[in-house]
């Protein structure tokens, strides 16, 4: 990439502070910029290197005034976060290319349909009646079941699995080797101590945006369907056990598992190692702390919960504190 301060502010609706003709090739973090690229600041805590980068440009809030002077351009927006998102993101899909290309080491079922642009790599296999959107990218390694749905624009990394039935909206991406589809963890004991197998009918439906870490797995629902709404961002090593749904635009960080017909609502944010118990409600907006353990719903909107058990955030930090004092 090759980009002016006048053209970035132009694409992101900001506007430069300092020499409109500055050009930068790369992007860097703020602590490690260097002469050619650009970077970003919104964390107060990294303010020291705005004024020590050597970057030539750095895209700032609006709102940010400098105590010291400072040698890059700034390019003033609105929210840092959101315009350094956007500009990698305009930036990555100038370089993607849509075309149609179908490996000759990979299998399509003469039944399957694909639609305009869709790149199939090689040692993939599309199953039976499945059908493919326009621009959907499909890696090598893939193996995408019988009757399968897949939207338009989405990006499947090689080594997915996406087992027969599943249903995957617009602009998902899957990332490598996570599974989609599986068998849910469902057993019924018998008199003689052994295990009978739950046959799982039910399928997995991905609604549009969404995006799901590496090793990543989501069952199917016994009946019915596991459901990831719109926007959800999960990351790697996560498991959503069968008949979970998942509220739009919910973030799920690493390790988190939760167990089987639990239900999370809208924006929530689930941080690393969260474990839910299954056939529970956890209400929108909730917030759960690293390794915080649910063994109950939670039913009032917007609190944050921390421990396991466990407790809303400021009964949690009275208790821990009793307990340090208690051990000390």
């Amino acid at each position: 990439m090759e980009y002016k301060a006048k053209e970035l502010a132009e694409i992101l609706g900001g506007r430069v502070d300092g020499n409109p003709e500055t050009t930068v090739t790369d992007f860097a973090r703020i602590e490690h910029g260097k002469p050619g690229t650009i970077c970003f600041f919104a964390n107060p805590k990294y303010e020291q290197y705005v004024y020590t980068s050597k970057a030539d440009i750095i895209i700032v809030n609006e709102s940010f005034q400098p105590q010291q002077p400072v040698q890059p351009t700034l390019i003033r927006v609105e929210n840092a976060y959101t315009a350094i998102a956007a500009l990698l993101d305009y930036v990555s899909a100038k370089k993607r290319s849509y075309r149609r290309h179908r490996g000759l080491r990979s299998r399509v079922r003469w039944s399957a349909k694909l639609g305009k642009k869709v790149y199939v790599g090689d040692f993939t296999y599309v199953g039976r009646r499945s059908v493919i959107g326009d621009c959907t990218k499909i890696y090598e390694n893939v193996y995408i079941g019988d009757d399968v749905k897949i939207g338009k624009f989405c990006i499947i990394y090689p080594g997915v699995r996406i087992y027969s039935g599943m249903e995957i909206g617009n602009n998902v991406i899957l990332q490598g080797n996570c599974v989609i589809g599986g068998d849910g963890f469902g057993f019924a004991p018998q008199p003689d101590g052994t295990y009978k197998k739950i046959e799982h009918t039910g399928k997995v439906i991905i609604e549009d945006d969404v995006e799901i870490g590496a090793n990543t797995t989501v069952d199917k629902s016994q009946m019915e369907a596991t459901v990831i709404h719109k926007g959800t961002k999960i990351d790697n090593l996560v498991q959503v056990a069968h008949n979970v749904e998942i509220g739009e635009n919910t973030i799920l960080c690493g390790q988190v598992g939760i167990a089987g017909s639990t239900k999370i609502g809208k924006s929530c944010v689930l941080a690393g190692q969260v474990g839910i118990a299954g056939h529970l409600e956890i209400a929108d907006k909730t917030t759960l702390g690293a390794q915080a353990g649910i063994m109950s719903s939670i039913k009032e909107p917007g609190k944050t919960f921390m421990g396991s058990p466990a407790l809303p955030h400021r009964t949690f930090l009275k208790a821990y504190s009793h307990f340090k004092k208690s051990a000390e």
